[in-house]
């Protein structure tokens, strides 16, 4: 105790850098754990740039940055999808705003009247007091979800406008989804099986639809959807002859040196002067027969078509 009393500077001295060293330790210890850490979460990122550059695409390097060529290549497909939602917006409904079952009624009478007017104007011809595919609804006072039949009403008179302008023959009908309880009770030849589907990307609305026409008719109306500000897309198409509906009466005879089985709007005949084939020789140039001399020789006869289009309309889904 004497010599602690004696030298109490040098033990008090020697205690605090004791405790200076044993704090120094300790941070020592707790910096060498962090930079283990540390270390080891390097080398965990340094594995996975690694592999990341390995790929292909890679990352890129100072010469190439395909990461910032990504990001611009994003941004410039959002401009163009944001470009092309002009050609996907809904067709307007009829009426427009909120639809009560009053003003759909009145529409639909309206709506109507303009398009056998159109039609009448146009020459085309239509089935006898056609309501294209609102026959249900014509005859009804209370009509059920008056809103969704105004927009299947306003993409009917787009789809009819388009079959007027290009000056079909005949229309024999428009067929849509069902959209309300009143359809159950119209005729089954307004109707299909498919309904509207919607998903994340878009609304699909089915529709089909069967006319009569000759092919430069036809032409018009597969370009006239092509070309349309809305998205109308031709999921399918069937054409057959429109049975006795033709442009002439086919020949009842055939003339001479026609073979068995040629189509009726063929016809086949030799120049004055020329012998008639032998057997297993080439078939003689198609002409029509009687055909006067020095006029142009019809090889086939325009024949009217029976044509039904499977069309589905693409729209933006209503934004939240």
């Amino acid at each position: 105790m004497g010599w602690i009393k004696r030298n109490l500077l040098f033990v008090i001295v020697g205690v605090v850098a004791l405790g200076l060293l044993g704090g120094a330790g300790f941070y020592i210890y707790q910096s060498w754990t962090r930079n283990a850490e540390k270390f080891d979460k390097l080398n965990e990122i340094y594995g996975a740039l690694k592999e990341l550059q390995s790929k292909t695409p890679a990352p890129g390097n100072e010469k190439v940055d395909n990461t910032k060529i990504a990001k611009e290549q994003q941004r410039q497909i959002r401009e163009w999808v944001a470009s092309t939602e002009k050609f996907f917006q809904p067709i307007p409904p009829i009426p427009s705003g909120p639809v009560t079952s009053e003003a759909f009624a009145r529409a639909l009478s309206s709506t109507v009247d303009q398009l056998q007017g159109a039609a009448k104007e146009a020459g085309i011809g239509l089935p006898d007091q056609y309501f294209f595919s609102f026959k249900a609804q014509s005859r009804e006072l209370n009509i059920a979800s008056p809103g969704p039949l105004a927009v299947q009403l306003g993409e009917v008179r787009a789809i009819a406008q388009i079959l007027f302008s290009a000056k079909i023959n005949a229309l024999d009908g428009i067929q849509r989804g069902r959209a309300s309880s009143d359809d159950a009770n119209g005729p089954q030849g307004d109707y299909i099986d498919e309904r509207t589907v919607t998903n994340s990307l878009a609304v699909i609305t089915p529709y089909v639809v069967s006319f009569r026409c000759f092919t430069p008719e036809l032409s018009r109306v597969i370009a006239a959807f092509a070309t349309s500000s809305n998205a109308f897309l031709i999921k399918a198409i069937n054409i057959q002859p429109a049975g006795a509906a033709t442009a002439s009466p086919a020949p009842t005879e055939l003339p001479p040196g026609m073979p068995p089985g040629m189509p009726p709007g063929m016809f086949l005949s030799r120049p004055p002067g020329e012998m008639a084939p032998a057997p297993g020789s080439p078939t003689p140039t198609a002409s029509l027969a009687g055909a006067a001399k020095g006029t142009l020789p019809t090889v086939l006869k325009e024949q009217l078509l029976r044509v039904s289009l499977e069309l589905e309309l693409v729209k933006l889904p209503p934004k939240s």
